[in-house]
């Protein structure tokens, strides 16, 4: 490998590793020697796992608006030109799902035409192809990098956007069901395509926006590759849209269901007190204690209290007629 040996440095960042790629050949370098490298062939330093980073852990090279970039705690995907040299977020698959993580990571990514530093805190699953294929000598430059790195990423994620469009299918067979579990899992697939839908559509921006820089080392099979996968996290964006539209409009079928459900028990009931009342009415007539009651003795007194039925009857009918409780 060519280039000076490294000076002392500062510690290189948690789980640095760095790979040199120089006439076909690639070999592992030391990450002290990254920033000091003057070779020919083109390296990639990548640190992950690194829990607290400060700006002392990156390689001077990287300028202060990008290192902050690269060790910020939040980020949404986005690209950036700063002078000769490209800053790029992006989202993907997570090699590990931790748990209440809604499976995706950052991988921030400052690349210039022979050097490209990537930082992750977590481990994307993507990488290790982009590993393979660089070691495969498919990486030459940085546009190589992010066209492959982006083409990766868009591979892993395109099998889980699937998986929940398949599973929004299994639950529309699945309406004559348990309506409460389905709901349960209607809202879980929904929530799901949102926070994918949230991160998906900028890696969209973000690869069309690379695609459109006036880098010589972008050539054209990188911004073929960067519009390519940019066009399906596009697909998918709109298919994460779909999938929550149609859990929207399951979430609202189940409610007319759950409504109908409800009339149908209601309705039962109702027909059930309507058999009983008129037999409660005629036993609670029939049976009542008349001691005491004006007029109890009189022949008239069982039709007068008939009467008194009827008369609060047609009152409390008429009642409901005035507030239109009775209409259709």
């Amino acid at each position: 490998m060519n280039g000076p040996a490294a000076p002392a440095a500062p510690a290189a960042p948690l789980a640095a590793h760095a790979l040199v790629v120089e006439d076909g050949i690639v070999a592992a370098i030391d990450p002290h020697a990254v920033a000091t490298y003057s070779g020919p062939g083109f390296v990639w330093l990548h640190a992950d796992g690194m829990g607290e980073l400060n700006l002392a852990d990156l390689p001077g090279y990287v300028p202060p608006m990008a290192a902050g970039a690269l060790i910020a705690h939040e980020t949404r995907p986005r690209c950036d030109e700063i002078d000769d040299a490209v800053l790029i977020n992006l989202r993907g698959t997570a090699k590990e799902t931790a748990h209440g993580s809604d499976g995706l990571v950052s991988i921030r990514v400052w690349v210039e035409e022979r050097r490209v530093t990537s930082v992750s805190r977590y481990p994307l699953a993507a990488l290790g192809k982009v590993e393979a294929l660089m070691r495969a000598g498919k990486i030459t430059d940085g546009g190589d990098f992010v066209a492959l790195l982006a083409q990766a990423i868009s591979k892993e994620l395109d099998p889980q956007v699937s998986e929940l469009g398949d599973s929004l299918d299994d639950c529309e067979g699945m309406l004559d069901g348990d309506i409460y579990a389905l709901r349960r899992m209607i809202a879980r697939i929904r929530s799901q395509a949102i926070v994918l839908r949230r991160f998906v559509a900028p890696d969209r921006d973000a690869l069309s926006a690379m695609a459109q820089l006036e880098f010589e080392w972008i050539g054209k099979d990188d911004r073929l590759h960067l519009r390519e996968a940019a066009d399906r996290f596009a697909r998918m964006a709109e298919e994460l849209e779909a999938v929550r539209e149609r859990a929207a409009l399951l979430h609202e079928q189940l409610t007319d269901l759950r409504a109908e459900m409800i009339d149908q028990r209601s309705l039962a009931i109702a027909v059930t007190a309507f058999i009983f009342l008129p037999l409660t009415f005629v036993t609670g007539l029939l049976g009542m204690n008349v001691e005491g009651i004006p007029f109890a003795q009189e022949p008239w007194s069982f039709w007068g209290v008939v009467a008194f039925c009827v008369v609060i009857g047609t009152g409390v009918m008429g009642w409901f007629a005035w507030k239109q409780w009775l209409d259709d």
